[in-house]
């Protein structure tokens, strides 16, 4: 499976919660950072098991994949019901088929506030 389908895939057993399909495009020894919050997490069990356990009310919407060889760029939004909508972008190492290596940077949607100083420059979108 070429490298974009493969985060393609990802983002469609995430949202559709097939725990076990995600699971088979992970390396045993898969890490994937969070320097949002500064955590790291290691193996495919712990991967799984800390999106499963997200608390529920929330979906994904694939926005773009960029392709770069083994490695992937995604960006998805994510709505959640109670805790607001957020955006993550991701850079992903795939060899062989399998995620190996992954960095999410999730924020909530308006959640940095734009300086004063920038309002005659910039837009709010």
């Amino acid at each position: 499976m070429h490298p974009t389908a493969t985060i393609h895939a990802l983002w469609t057993h995430m949202q559709s919660r097939d725990w076990p399909a995600l699971a088979s495009l992970l390396a045993d020894d898969v890490v994937v950072e969070w320097p949002v919050s500064a955590e790291r997490i290691r193996g495919k069990d712990n991967y799984i098991r800390v999106n499963a356990e997200y608390p529920e009310g929330w979906s994904i919407k694939i926005l773009r994949v960029l392709d770069a060889g083994d490695h992937v760029v995604s960006e998805v939004e994510v709505p959640h019901a109670t805790l607001g909508t957020h955006r993550v972008v991701s850079l992903w190492t795939v060899r062989d088929g399998l995620v190996t290596w992954g960095r999410e940077y999730w924020t909530e949607l308006g959640a940095d506030p734009s300086p004063a100083w920038r309002a005659p420059y910039v837009e709010r979108s």
